[in-house]
């Protein structure tokens, strides 16, 4: 998971994907119940800042946390532009360490997907632990194996103003790892440039996560199918998850 893995994804970002999936309904059910007793919040793998910058529009105290330093850049130009008030920390998700502990830390998009390895899920955990309050909550989602069964060896292709990319999904049957290719066309004046980037996942069964929940020690754990709320073709039930574990007070 190399840090620049996502640089030209970074700079396209919101023009490519950013309204494709809205995120309204998942957090009004899992997250908004908490809101009224959070004061800080860290947005893991913040992408290009847009939830980090919500969380700081009510108020608390906001981290926004990326590995990435092209999206680490987009967040700080945002929350300058928008005079909102959000600390940006470039970081590895499963070492990351904040100033001071949050009552909340979100991960979303299915980013915690995108670690190396299986066993990486227990340093995620227990980094997100540490950097919570007792009685803090975590709220992550991730792509099932289901969903690298069914949607994995797809191929997709979009197109907005001056970029278009092909997409080319890669999954080996019975696997807990999966891959797209992403050629990347960008054009400038007359000129198309091509480059490429590779994106990798891994999954974990439900068990997986529920008893590396409780060994990095959360408690109330709970999980919602992801169907209902975005209601689209690329989240049929049981490809994706969210997850919700309290940080035992």
């Amino acid at each position: 998971m190399a840090s620049d893995t996502y640089r030209y994804l970074a700079k396209y970002y919101d023009l490519l994907f950013e309204a494709r999936r809205s995120y309204t309904s998942a957090r009004k059910e899992i997250i908004s119940p908490l809101l009224s007793q959070v004061e800080s919040a860290c947005d893991l793998c913040c992408g290009s800042g847009n939830f980090a910058l919500l969380l700081a529009a009510k108020g608390i105290r906001t981290y926004a946390v990326d590995l990435s330093p092209d999206m680490c850049r987009l967040t700080r130009q945002k929350a300058k532009t928008a005079n909102l008030k959000v600390e940006v920390i470039e970081a590895d998700m499963r070492t990351f360490r904040l100033p001071q502990p949050v009552d909340l830390i979100t991960c979303e998009y299915d980013a915690l997907n995108h670690v190396p390895k299986k066993s990486d899920l227990d340093r995620v955990l227990r980094a997100a632990a540490k950097a919570l309050t007792p009685g803090g909550h975590f709220v992550f989602d991730l792509n099932n194996r289901a969903a690298f069964a069914t949607l994995w060896s797809n191929t997709w292709f979009i197109e907005r103003d001056t970029v278009a990319l092909v997409m080319q999904g890669e999954h080996e049957p019975g696997s807990d790892k999966a891959a797209v290719n992403v050629e990347w066309f960008v054009r400038g004046g007359k000129v198309w440039k091509r480059h490429h980037e590779r994106i990798e996942e891994v999954c974990w069964r439900a068990a997986e996560i529920r008893n590396a929940l409780k060994d990095a020690g959360f408690d109330q754990i709970k999980t919602w199918d992801a169907a209902p709320f975005f209601n689209d073709y690329h989240t049929p039930p049981g490809n994706r998850t969210f997850w919700r574990g309290r940080k035992k007070a």
